[in-house]
């Protein structure tokens, strides 16, 4: 598996604020998307896995108060109880943000083992508050889209970095 951190000795752009909220909102529209049969049991949670990244690459920019107005947004649209994603993606925020210098220590299988422990950290929390409101278990199924968006990692990673790799100057071309 590639190493999905940038190279030692390559030297990052910083992150524009702007980029950050649009790779939100396409989070929020892509868990809007109409899914249906058995791609709604593989689709990942795209805010968790974004706020998730976020909170690891940039923990000073992004954190708990975006997790939570995130997760009223997906509350309020999923017509789900409310806060219980507000509740989810602020954990998920929080340990992201403590855990963050461990995760971005590893590359390749032990990150996206942790990102995916992470992930179903956040999917039993919402468990756990359906089951308190009464709702009945969904099925082992519920958790494979934890294990895809650890899967998607990776690609994240090299995607969302593509903006801060400096480019080249014409004008010192060697």
């Amino acid at each position: 598996m590639a190493d999905i951190r940038a190279a030692p000795h390559e030297i990052l752009l910083p992150v524009k604020a702007g980029f950050i909220v649009v790779t939100l909102v396409a989070a929020l529209f892509a868990n809007l998307l109409p899914w249906s049969g058995w791609l709604l049991w593989l689709k990942p949670d795209f805010v968790a896995l974004i706020v998730l990244y976020w909170c690891i690459e940039e923990p000073r920019r992004i954190g708990f108060i975006a997790a939570w107005l995130l997760g009223l947004f997906m509350d309020v649209a999923d017509g789900a109880l409310f806060g219980q994603h507000a509740l989810s993606y602020t954990i998920l925020a929080y340990a992201g943000i403590v855990l963050h210098r461990r995760v971005r220590m590893f590359s390749g299988t032990p990150q996206v083992l942790h990102v995916i422990l992470l992930l179903l950290l956040n999917d039993l929390i919402v468990l756990a508050i359906r089951a308190a409101a009464g709702a009945d278990f969904p099925g082992f199924q519920y958790f494979i889209g934890s294990f895809v968006a650890g899967a998607l990692w990776p690609l994240l990673g090299t995607l969302l970095r593509l903006p801060q790799r400096p480019r080249p100057d014409p004008y010192h071309a060697g």
